[in-house]
């Protein structure tokens, strides 16, 4: 599973399409919450907008991030090509637990996976789970996880 992830992310990586040039600014949102504290999501559903993902971004503001939402659960991997920003994954089961976070440099090939099958993968600001004290076993809530 990891190593086909792997293939596709090379594949992708090499062959940026057209498409994927600017930032995304104007995606659907949602509102999560991880305790106390509230998150303005933007939602990559389709294919292309998790593709281009926070490519080309050069500022994020503190409580705002992008949920990656998957057809089915599936082992996920995430790279950095094009990523301005440093982020941390939060790879999140459908009940919104945390699975597993990472933390991901700017502009690399890096794979950063999922320890188990998830459909959603939520990227803030590096440092943002830390900081709140949240970690594996955590969990969002929000439309999406009911």
């Amino acid at each position: 599973m990891r190593r086909t992830a792997l293939l596709l992310g090379i594949l992708f990586a090499y062959f940026t399409p057209a498409w994927a040039d600017e930032p995304q600014r104007d995606l659907p949102r949602v509102t999560l919450s991880a305790g106390m504290h509230l998150i303005q999501a933007q939602v990559a559903a389709s294919f292309e907008q998790r593709a281009t993902g926070l490519m080309f971004r050069t500022d994020m503001p503190a409580n705002e991030g992008m949920l990656f939402v998957f057809e089915e659960p599936a082992g996920q991997c995430f790279w950095m090509k094009n990523t301005l920003l440093p982020l941390t994954a939060a790879f999140i089961a459908d009940d919104g637990t945390i699975v597993n976070l990472a933390d991901m440099k700017p502009q690399t090939l890096d794979s950063h996976c999922s320890a188990k099958p998830v459909r959603y993968v939520l990227e803030m600001n590096q440092g943002w789970f830390a900081k709140r004290g949240l970690k594996a076993g955590a969990k969002l809530g929000g439309a999406p996880f009911r």
